[in-house]
């Protein structure tokens, strides 16, 4: 066994891994872990943020040596694999033949069962919805011995429940996608330096329908008329150029930090450089699809800069119709807070629904960014920005979240009682205890 941590380090709780190697045994190891210790949880590679990956008992079996091909079709694109298979590997095998993911979140060191789990979404949100929309079918195995394939006509209630699901409706044993075809491992990227949080929401409108990928880095410590400016990227798959696996050299944070780099000052000085590098107008670059989908994933580990303490990830959603004056009141408590986050990643979401019961995007504007964990000034702030989404309508997202309150989760996800119908009983994660144990 090894002991294993979510990606924010918070809350530091570590978890006894228990590993599955084999689809034939993995459904037996599960059980004796779950009937050992009272519940378990799959754990994939360890990418979501809080303690939605964690499990009520402190023992995971992990299902990241699961990670085989089981049958491509390289003329439709349809893929089926073993759930710990990441999405670096799909792509490794899958670009050179011509097709992508047609929905990928900001690291492709997730596994295919986590990004079912947590029904990840990405840049083009607006075009393809989420992650769950492209997933065909595939196999769960229940604690009582059951084996069920799951589709959108078979066994419907859970495949609602599992996609967005947490982990909770069972032990995921494969899983089928459908993949897009591309001309080029490329990226024809533009980016727009915007002065203000106005200028975003303009861009947006007029942008995001005319492109397939779109996302802004926002400066969480402007303030007054500069308040949320930033950088504004769109993207396409480029129609001519090399099929290719992006080879980037990565470099490793190599220990854990004893405090956070970040301070006031230093986030200042990070922010101001990073906008002013974004020349005024239009700048037309072709970028590979590595740099463009997963910047952080150069530096190995990065977690780490964050200090012994971790952090958390503040990530929300807000309706359309509340959007601008909900995220330029986050901004603003942000900013006069006096903490920030280096990332602060802002976009819109479309209007596609998602086939899953607990998806977390909506029709509006998500804003995600880092926060090192400090308990008396991240509880104050949180509190302030928790009220500000409530009041707005909108909610957070459960894979990155580790204080969302049970009745501000509970009006969020209206559904959550018809997930709790279908979880498994041997499944239950320190999330979902602290969110609907009332």
């Amino acid at each position: 066994m090894t002991t294993v941590l979510s990606w924010g380090r918070y809350p530091a709780v570590p978890q006894e891994a228990h590993s599955l190697t084999w689809r034939d045994r993995a459904v037996a190891t599960w059980r004796e872990v779950a009937q050992a210790h009272g519940n378990a949880l799959a754990f994939g590679n360890g990418r979501s943020y809080g303690d939605s990956c964690l499990a009520a008992s402190n023992h995971v079996v992990r299902a990241l040596p699961l990670d085989r091909l089981i049958t491509v079709d390289w003329t439709t694109g349809v893929l089926r694999a073993e759930p710990g298979i990441t999405l670096e590997q799909i792509l490794e095998v899958a670009i050179p033949r011509g097709w992508m993911l047609p929905v990928t979140p900001g690291t492709k060191y997730a596994t295919l069962g986590g990004a079912i789990a947590n029904d990840v979404h990405g840049k083009n949100h607006h075009v393809r919805g989420t992650f769950g929309c492209h997933v065909r079918r595939f196999g769960l195995a229940r604690s009582d011995g059951a084996i069920l394939e799951c589709s959108p006509d078979t066994h419907r209630d859970l495949y609602a429940a599992t996609i967005g699901g947490l982990g909770l409706t069972g032990l995921l044993l494969w899983a089928e996608i459908q993949l897009m075809p591309i001309c080029s491992s490329q990226i024809d990227q533009t980016s727009i330096r915007f002065t203000n949080l106005d200028e975003f929401f303009e861009l947006s409108e007029r942008l995001d329908p005319l492109h397939e990928y779109s996302v802004a880095w926002v400066d969480c410590q402007s303030r007054g008329s500069a308040l949320g400016r930033g950088i504004f990227m769109v993207g396409d798959h480029a129609t001519d150029g090399p099929l290719e696996v992006d080879r980037r050299k990565k470099h490793t944070v190599p220990l854990t930090l004893p405090i956070p780099i970040f301070n006031s000052l230093t986030l200042r000085a990070f922010n101001g450089l990073y906008y002013h590098r974004q020349p005024n107008g239009e700048t037309r670059s072709k970028v590979s699809y590595d740099a463009f989908f997963y910047p952080l994933d150069s530096v190995l580990e990065w977690n780490r800069i964050y200090g012994r303490a971790g952090f958390q990830q503040y990530q929300c959603v807000v309706p359309q119709q509340t959007a601008r004056d909900a995220i330029r009141a986050i901004l603003d408590a942000i900013s006069t807070s006096g903490t920030g986050s280096f990332l602060a990643v802002l976009k819109r979401c479309g209007s596609g629904v998602s086939p899953g019961l607990l998806s977390f995007p909506m029709e509006g504007t998500s804003l995600a960014l880092d926060f090192p964990q400090r308990d008396a000034s991240n509880v104050r702030l949180f509190a302030c920005l928790d009220a500000i989404v409530r009041e707005a309508g909108g909610r957070l997202y459960p894979a990155k979240d580790a204080h969302m309150s049970g009745a501000d989760f509970r009006a969020a996800y209206s559904k959550w009682q018809e997930l709790e119908a279908l979880r498994d009983p041997a499944m239950m994660s320190r999330f979902w205890e602290r969110t609907t144990r009332l």
